[in-house]
């Protein structure tokens, strides 16, 4: 018999849930009129087939008065058609509330409440809530979380340092690689991993002026990390706005420069009581430092250092900082370890013939009496005699190899806070070839020059000086031009990328090529934003459609890398070796297939004819990277300049001044070759263990299953998605989408891939991949909403009869740890699905998931309300035997995981005891973190607690 609609009694409508709880004001004949306080609306329906359920709770259950008392149902009672609740408080108070008093935003969110009350979804969102809570659950186990979701190449240097530095809870370390090797690439890789295990929240990054916006698009282009640039006009906006004196607490990821600081000691207060969890710092080799003195700059970032837990320095190589210089920013990592220059000096000098003995192992070669001696006096254990004989014995096996260079690399002085890699053992960079262009300087610069008598650095630019004070284009007359024309042709569509100083002066050349030959070449400087930048390099990435010519100013390039192309123009000359490498270092990059063709047009017997001489003779600065370049340029600028300066009147005193700097720059060389720390090489880059951890990111990222589970998430949903072009699409908000927005869906939409061979090459598509966050949060938003944790199905199986009742449950182990202990890599189940019959038996290993999706039939939504009505007891005591299923799998996941954790730390904290016997570098603090985590994590893991997500009845046909 159908329920009667009784004034007072509480409904639910299951068309419009967010009306709230309806009240029946009246029921008359073949109407019932309903009243939805919370909404402020009414709707009146047909009673033979109105869309309502009867909201009705269970012992058990909390419920929530319109006063505000929350109770938990002790007792249920029906009067005259009206349920009476007798319930307890969270006090202990005992209370009666008809249910007429229950709040009218009271939301039926529990799975049992919504089957039992007609709230029913789609089958589909039970199986994808499924899916998305293994996916999950998968990644919060991995302990390469955060490395392989960026827009980078999977290469082993680089992977092996973000993946070593990133499993310490506040990494400080220096990375101090070679230029082109990917500094910054591994900096924003441990950040990246920092920040998605909750790590770190508060991030300051400090570079060079000039490099803030490389910086801005590296970590948002490659790493979807949305960092606030600050300068003092932002500053001084934020404490306008009234909130408060703390600028740098308005954003938690911020990025800046040293000079916003620079005799402002306000701003230096503010910045060091910002509460960072962890600092990056690029050019560190820039702090100025020595026993009795230390620039503003440094002092800024040793304050920074001590109250900052993680700390990462980016600097030049340890042989270019020299021996003062790098104990400067060692100390900066550990005070208390590298209090003494001195010390620090004697303790290097004392492991110099260590270096000599490592040559022999990598080379395999015998180890002589003194070497042997030496091994002994380092290592001093038992086992290394017998290593050492063995090693003779056998002609240099690979396992006594290793074996020995393991036990050194364990007691190396600073292996553990050093990171440097060298060009000479990271194979896969090209070989680069100058090619001289000399031009008659025309009449007009000459002109200019002789009238302006400007400095050395602005000669090298003479259009900028005519354009001053002239009115005809300089570009008409300037025989470069015409060359470019030229070579353009010659080069027949071969993609060529062109640097000069200025903006204007990349615009001015574009302009002229579509006047005069109507070519039409991309544009890059400063003044354009992000978005355009990016569809620039996007058009001159196309290998079809795209522009030929790329021409970007000197600071619009930084952060770009067209490895694609490998023919570059510089159209001018920087007075700086280091400005010089950035340019080439454009497309000199490892992945670059082909010779780079350096192409230098120049004016004969102008400044720029012996700028140009000086850098190749002298530095050989185009065909080789110049480790030693900008020392030597700081030592001999005076004379540089001056060499310059009388290019005209004095052409030959070039001369000595190239045999200076050959001779300079070679001795430079030979010293860094000597002074190079082979050991140090090999730990910061052990290839065995980076194959590894390249191939389990590749396996990890199985871009046809993302790309499925994608498809099935956005559809759902309520994304439109269409294809853009192979291995690419195009996502955008759908007029019907299940919720208002998704995490980093703009409203216009976004074209992304799957691949990361695609998303290198095409830097405006999105690189989706688990780790993105459109896919982590919009994963996150469906285990979070109620969608899917009710359905009811129907299906026809062979093995089950007519009329039999299935209860699937999902159960999901919650455990309620602050993010950053990363308590999911240690809980292996945290989604468990249970499947209960019409006797109360679990059957989950008879009738799989996937085979009751394969066999579901249609039920119309009539007969399932009348099921659920007739049912309820029955499938409250399914639910019932499902919590007694749930809770020793609770028990035994919680016991496991408090193994798993026992296990990991006390390896860690074994090997990290063992090496501090050997490795000063080894902190006390990094063993009492261990601790003190395992402690934490353990109390945490005790209180995980079996929550139900959600519930499929199935009926049998």
């Amino acid at each position: 018999m159908p329920e009667q609609f009784i004034p007072g009694q509480r409904w639910i409508s299951n068309t419009e849930s967010d009306l709230g709880l309806g009240s029946v004001l009246r029921s008359e004949g073949r109407r019932v009129a309903l009243a939805f306080p919370a909404s402020g609306e009414q709707r009146i329906y047909a009673v033979d087939n109105a869309p309502l359920t009867r909201v009705r709770f269970s012992p058990g259950d909390w419920i929530e008065t319109r006063d505000g008392h929350r109770l938990r149902v002790e007792q249920v009672e029906e009067r005259g058609g009206l349920i009476h609740y007798l319930g307890t408080s969270s006090e202990g108070l005992e209370h009666h509330c008809p249910e007429g008093e229950l709040s009218n935003t009271l939301q039926l969110s529990r799975p049992q409440e919504r089957l039992l009350s007609g709230q029913l979804d789609d089958s589909r969102w039970f199986e994808l809530r499924l899916q998305t809570h293994q996916q999950l659950q998968r990644l919060d186990r991995s302990h390469l979380l955060g490395l392989g979701g960026a827009r980078t190449e999977l290469l082993l240097h680089q992977l092996y340092i973000a993946h070593e530095v990133s499993r310490r809870a506040a990494p400080r370390v220096l990375l101090a690689d070679e230029v082109g090797l990917g500094k910054t690439i591994e900096a924003c890789l441990i950040l990246h991993q920092q920040l998605l295990t909750g790590q770190a929240s508060r991030v300051l990054i400090m570079v060079p002026e000039p490099l803030l916006h490389q910086w801005l698009v590296e970590l948002l282009r490659k790493f979807n990390l949305h960092f606030s640039i600050f300068d003092e006009e932002r500053c001084q906006a934020i404490e306008a706005s009234g909130e408060g004196d703390k600028p740098f607490s308005a954003e938690q990821l911020v990025l800046c420069s040293p000079t916003l600081f620079k005799g402002n000691y306000e701003r230096q207060k503010q910045l060091v009581t910002g509460e960072w969890d962890l600092v990056i710092v690029d050019e560190a080799h820039h702090l100025e430092w020595s026993e009795k003195d230390a620039s503003e700059e440094y002092l800024l970032v040793e304050a920074l250092s001590t109250v900052s837990p993680g700390l990462l320095l980016l600097t030049a190589t340890p042989e270019q900082l020299g021996s003062a210089g790098h104990f400067a920013r060692l100390r900066l990592l550990d005070p208390d370890r590298f209090h003494s220059l001195e010390i620090f000096q004697q303790e290097e000098a004392q492991y110099e013939p260590i270096a000599e003995v490592v040559d022999l192992l990598l080379e395999g070669k015998t180890l002589d009496k003194d070497a042997a001696s030496v091994l002994l006096e380092k290592l001093h254990e038992t086992e290394s005699h017998e290593l050492i004989s063995r090693w003779n014995d056998t002609s240099a096996h690979e396992l006594e190899r290793n074996e020995l260079i393991d036990m050194l690399l364990d007691r190396h002085g600073t292996s553990r806070i050093l990171f440097r890699n060298t060009r000479s053992r990271i194979k896969g960079f090209p070989g680069r070839e100058l090619h001289r262009h000399p031009l008659p300087l025309p009449d007009q610069y000459a002109a200019a020059l002789e009238s302006d008598q400007p400095d050395a650095a602005a000669a090298l630019t003479p259009e900028l000086l005519y354009r001053a004070h002239a009115g005809t284009p300089w570009w008409r007359f300037d025989p470069r031009i015409a060359w470019l024309i030229t070579l353009l042709g010659r080069l027949d569509g071969a993609k060529v990328l062109m640097i000069c100083s200025s903006a204007e002066t990349a615009m001015e050349i574009g302009e002229a090529l579509k006047t005069l030959e109507g070519i039409n070449a991309g544009l890059f400087h400063e003044g354009m934003s992000i978005m355009e930048r990016d569809r620039t390099a996007a058009w001159f990435a196309d290998p079809e459609e795209g522009c030929q010519l790329l021409i970007c100013s000197e600071i619009g390039s930084e952060g770009r890398n067209f490895q694609f192309a490998h023919h570059l123009i510089m159209f001018d000359l920087p007075l700086n070796p280091d400005l010089l490498e950035q340019r080439i270092g454009r497309l000199d990059r490892i992945g670059q297939r082909e010779t780079i063709q350096i192409h230098v047009p120049y004016f004969e017997e102008t400044s720029q004819a012996v700028l140009l001489r000086w850098y190749h003779e002298g530095l050989n600065a185009f065909e080789h990277t110049s480790p030693s370049g900008h020392a030597v340029f700081s030592q001999l600028k005076p004379a540089l300049i001056q060499a310059l300066e009388e290019s005209e009147t004095d052409p030959e005193q070039i001369e000595p001044l190239i045999n200076t700097t050959r001779i300079l720059r070679e001795e430079a060389d030979e010293h860094l070759k000597k002074g190079r720390d082979h050991l140090l090489e090999i730990n910061s880059c052990r290839e065995q263990e980076a194959e590894e951890i390249k191939q389990h990111i590749e396996e990890a990222e199985n871009p046809l299953a993302l790309q499925a589970y994608a498809h099935h998430l956005f559809a759902l949903i309520g994304v439109e998605s269409e294809e853009h072009s192979a291995g690419s699409l195009i996502l955008k908000p759908g007029t019907h989408m299940v919720t208002d927005s998704l995490p980093a869906l703009p409203q216009d939409g976004m074209t992304c891939t799957f691949q990361r061979r695609i998303a290198l090459s095409h830097e405006d598509r999105h690189f989706l991949t688990w780790e993105h966050p459109l896919m982590r949060g919009t994963m996150e938003m469906v285990t979070d909403m109620e969608l899917g944790n009710s359905c009811v199905v129907a299906i026809k199986h062979p093995h089950l009869k007519a009329g039999t009742l299935l209860l699937e449950m999902l159960y999901t182990l919650e455990c309620p740890a602050p993010k950053k202990l990363q308590a999911g890599r240690f809980l292996e189940n945290t989604v468990t699905r249970l499947l209960i019959d019409q006797q109360l038996n679990p059957i989950s290993d008879r009738l799989n998931h996937t085979e009751i999706n394969g066999a579901l039939v249609p039920l119309e939504k009539g007969t399932i309300l009348k099921i659920i009505t007739a049912l309820r007891d029955h499938i409250t005591a399914m639910v019932k035997r499902g919590e007694e299923q749930a809770e020793p799998l609770q028990q035994r996941a919680v016991e496991e995981a408090l193994a798993q954790t026992s296990h990991h730390f006390d390896h860690e904290r074994e090997r990290l005891e063992s090496l501090q016997k050997v490795n000063p570098n080894i902190r006390d603090e990094e063993v009492t973190m261990l601790v003190y985590q395992q402690e934490l994590l353990d109390a945490h893991l005790k209180a995980s607690r079996m929550r139900l997500d959600a519930l499929r009845l199935i009926v049998s046909l």
